[in-house]
């Protein structure tokens, strides 16, 4: 790989649907590290990933007197595991299994003082594998890898161009290790009605009103390929049949989310405004619809309609 690729790599699911399986466990048993020693935050922000420019990282975890970091460089295809006292472990990432990948990420830890235990079973997923137990996904090809770091790399750098519209309350822009999602979401400031029947976790995190937009390399199911998403909740009366841009942009009722496939993005003469577009447009459609104080929570309305 060198500095000559394309910026928008290709991306298609089936192509590389064994990897991103292995890959989404992978990132699972790290995130969860943090999630068990880390301060709790709100809306689940003190679990999420961060994208790097090599990989995707924990940020520092706080362990006794100690952090250590947690940091996947799909560049040279290994994870890195800094401790604050100079301590440096790495592991190449190559096949192998989800429980092979488990225990040896755990014995490292051991190794250098900074022992965890973590749920081991994955989330939001059907038919879970406990991960000690899960030998049956076991790939990783390394160009798949390094390309699905790659969009995130450009979906990261447009999202915070988006984020730095809005001075109302804002996620960073993370990765959700749960969903395998890029994210940024934008909160009104108001609290929303509660979700009857939804988990304790759900509950908080849609315990006010948001609209988020995302990034995620589909399922080959529902949505088959990559797409970059946005979503209302609560969704506003009208949102759905709301025109957004680009055209191609469009409404699943499966999802009850808007959609901008991500080979309509990189395909176009000029991917970044493509999909500040979907952001922005999706946002407003959003905003004026749940009658969102727009003068005191955007920073300025480059790009805005002002409808």
């Amino acid at each position: 790989m060198n500095g000559t690729s394309h910026s928008w790599p290709a991306l298609p699911f089936a192509e590389w649907k064994d990897t991103a399986i292995t890959l989404h466990m992978w990132t699972q048993i790290v995130g969860k590290i943090r999630l068990t020693l880390s301060p709790w935050m709100n809306h689940s922000w003190h679990v999420t990933l961060y994208v790097t420019s090599r990989g995707l990282t924990t940020s520092p975890i706080p362990h006794g007197s100690h952090t250590f970091e947690i940091q996947f460089d799909f560049i040279d295809h290994q994870l890195l595991i800094d401790k604050s006292d100079g301590a440096r472990r790495t592991i190449p990432l190559k096949p192998q299994s989800v429980a092979e990948f488990y225990r040896i990420v755990m014995k490292t830890l051991g190794d250098l003082e900074v022992p965890v235990t973590i749920n081991t079973t994955p989330n939001e997923i059907e038919n879970p594998i406990p991960f000690d137990q899960d030998e049956e996904h076991h790939f990783y090809d390394r160009e798949y890898a390094n390309r699905f770091w790659r969009v995130l790399v450009q979906s990261d750098r447009v999202f915070k161009e988006f984020r730095s519209r809005f001075c109302g309350k804002c996620s960073p822009v993370h990765f959700f290790w749960g969903s395998f999602d890029l994210a940024v979401t934008r909160f009104s400031g108001r609290r929303a009605p509660e979700r009857p029947g939804a988990d304790p976790i759900t509950k908080e995190a849609y315990s006010h009103e948001v609209i988020s937009v995302g990034f995620w390399p589909g399922d080959g199911e529902i949505v088959k390929d990559a797409a970059f998403y946005a979503y209302a909740a609560p969704e506003p009366a009208g949102f759905k049949e709301r025109r957004v841009r680009p055209a191609k942009a469009f409404y699943s009722t499966e999802k009850n989310e808007f959609f901008l496939m991500y080979d309509d993005v990189r395909s176009s003469d000029s991917p970044e405004k493509l999909l500040l577009d979907f952001c922005q447009s999706t946002y407003e459609a959003g905003a004026i619809l749940g009658n969102w104080d727009r003068p005191n929570l955007e920073r300025y309305a480059a790009g805005a309609t002002n409808a």
